[in-house]
């Protein structure tokens, strides 16, 4: 292992010490074809739920057996950590947003009227079987100043497709659960990301989120009440961070 290398990995473990959950460790072992070496470590995942001392050599070790696996894993995680957790110590140049814009006329939905609400978060979920989820999306937006509708929280138009369609309109963030693979949920995120809103993707495991969106971070969570106390402040804590 080369120097250069060396310096990479010591760089990405502090980063992921510092951020890293449970979650995102599923989520880099999807990207980088290393899952097994992460779920075969004896050590990696129970050191982070506990908060043992050995949790950083552990990141170390992982990180080693996956470059030797996928000589591009160490860059797939470094462009994972710049997306969702930059370097607090690091000065970042944004590229020059593009000029070019689409301008197009819906044929389906009526364009409503007034512009995007700050403050709303629109969420988009299977209803049957989702009362408690949907009420610690609700606490996690309470937490973070923000208000939160879903499409049954409304009813403005003779078509539900049309009330949704006005609600991803006018909001600024769109939660997403993709819980079940719900049908409805993969065509109202579609909708979402045509009219680019901001998507926090969530899902009890992370095999139903769609292979295209598989490379966004997701809030997995645990259908118990422990889970959805960690959901409501993971989310909460999402939630502000896109406020600000």
């Amino acid at each position: 292992m080369t120097n250069k290398k060396g310096q990479l990995i010591i760089e990405l473990k502090r980063r992921i010490e510092e951020d890293f959950t449970s979650g995102n460790w599923e989520e880099i072992g999807l990207l980088t074809d290393c899952s097994h070496i992460i779920s075969h470590h004896d050590r990696l995942l129970r050191s982070l739920h506990f908060g043992d001392e050995d949790y950083g050599g552990n990141i170390i070790s992982v990180l080693r057996s996956m470059d030797d696996h996928n000589p591009n894993a160490l860059q797939t995680v470094k462009e994972f950590l710049d997306e969702w957790y930059p370097d607090q110590n690091a000065t970042y140049i944004s590229a020059k947003p593009s000029n070019k814009k689409i301008t197009f006329a819906p044929n389906v939905f009526s364009i409503p009227d007034g512009g995007v609400e700050e403050d709303l978060v629109a969420v988009m979920m299977p209803f049957a079987g989702f009362d408690d989820v949907y009420h610690a999306i609700q606490t996690a937006c309470d937490n973070a100043g923000s208000r939160c509708l879903r499409a049954d929280n409304i009813w403005e138009h003779s078509s539900i497709i049309q009330d949704i369609f006005s609600l991803i309109f006018r909001a600024k963030i769109v939660v997403v659960d993709f819980s079940g693979k719900n049908p409805n949920v993969m065509y109202e995120t579609g909708i979402a990301h045509t009219l680019g809103k901001i998507v926090v993707p969530l899902a009890q495991v992370i095999s139903d989120i769609p292979s295209d969106m598989v490379h966004h971070r997701a809030l997995i969570y645990l259908k118990n009440g422990e889970g959805l106390k960690k959901l409501e402040h993971e989310l909460s804590d999402k939630l502000i961070t896109l406020s600000t």
